[in-house]
């Protein structure tokens, strides 16, 4: 946000609390005009909205004030006993003040009667106003604690959204690592290669990549799958890299039946079947084994890859999750 818009709405906040300042005039001052004359001693409305303005204004000019306090002594679990005893202490003298330039500011003007010193109008009003003017400074902090926790909540809303598009773009990053671009170029390239040679096993390589990334991007979105769904993919990609490798590449799997309804994260044995293949087939010109074996071991599923590429006589390499 750019600090025009800061401003901006610094000021619209400003103007709507003036604003609420105003109808709270109008709405006590045409309260005690209907009031006193229910009760025989009419007043005129002009001078009970005077008068109610500047109660008003005194207040608007106090907010501030007031939502600071708000803000750093906030009514909160683990604090409200301080922080009450400070909006009571902060009350109780705001008040005590603005009941004091209300008086001088009425004498001023001459709406208080000219035979009171300002001590007797004072004490009046203290004996009549304090304990509502004290109300309404609670009541402006309660407001700024709406007001704060509605933006703490368009707050969270933001970073939730945030959130939601982080986490897709890292699902289209995971996606792209599934389905590694060298993996497309080669396929790819291969089907153009059968386009000369064999165009019925170009045709079913071609059908099996539309697969591919059509069950690819109905998956996007999920977190686990059942390890029968993971297994119908994993062979969809494995059919394509057999028609590329062909006597190159056998794949074995053993796969427990009962390991088959367990729940296992989404897309998880492609990128490792493609990693075996990449680095323990691909460069090597005899044949190769992808063993995959699933199994279930104390109430978990244990998924194995393996290749007998490069290496395997010293050390078989293994990929679990």
């Amino acid at each position: 946000m750019s600090d025009d818009d800061i401003r901006q709405r610094s000021w619209l906040k400003w103007i709507l609390i003036g604003c609420g300042w105003i109808l709270f005039a109008l709405f006590f001052s045409s309260e005690i005009v209907v009031s006193r004359a229910y009760f025989g001693r009419p007043l005129g409305f002009d001078q009970a909205l005077t008068a109610w303005l500047i109660c008003a204004f005194l207040w608007f000019a106090a907010t501030p004030l007031i939502l600071w306090l708000s803000r750093h002594f906030p009514l909160e679990r683990h604090r409200w006993l301080p922080s009450a005893l400070v909006h009571l202490a902060a009350g109780s003298v705001l008040s005590f003040l603005l009941l004091g330039l209300y008086v001088f500011i009425m004498s001023l003007v001459g709406l208080e009667p000219g035979q009171q010193t300002f001590l007797q109008a004072f004490r009046g009003q203290l004996v009549r106003s304090f304990h509502s003017e004290v109300l309404t400074y609670w009541m402006v902090v309660g407001l700024g604690h709406g007001i704060d926790y509605y933006r703490k909540y368009r707050e969270r809303e933001l970073r939730a959204s945030q959130l939601e598009t982080r986490l897709a773009q890292a699902q289209l990053d995971a996606l792209k690592m599934q389905l590694h671009p060298h993996f497309l170029f080669n396929t790819l390239n291969s089907i153009s290669v059968l386009m000369g040679e064999d165009l019925t096993a170009a045709r079913r390589m071609l059908n099996r990549l539309s697969d591919l990334l059509r069950i690819s991007l109905e998956q996007a979105g999920k977190h686990e799958v059942s390890l029968k769904k993971e297994l119908e993919f994993l062979n969809t990609y494995l059919e394509i890299e057999q028609m590329r490798f062909q006597e190159r590449l056998a794949v074995r799997m053993e796969i427990e039946p009962a390991a088959l309804d367990a729940c296992v994260p989404n897309l998880i044995l492609q990128p490792l079947v493609e990693n075996a293949i990449r680095h323990g087939i691909a460069p090597h010109a005899k044949p190769g084994l992808v063993e995959i074996r699933a199994e279930r071991q104390n109430g978990m599923v244990a998924l194995h890859v393996r290749d007998n590429g490069l290496g395997l006589q010293s050390k078989e390499r293994e990929r679990c999750e």
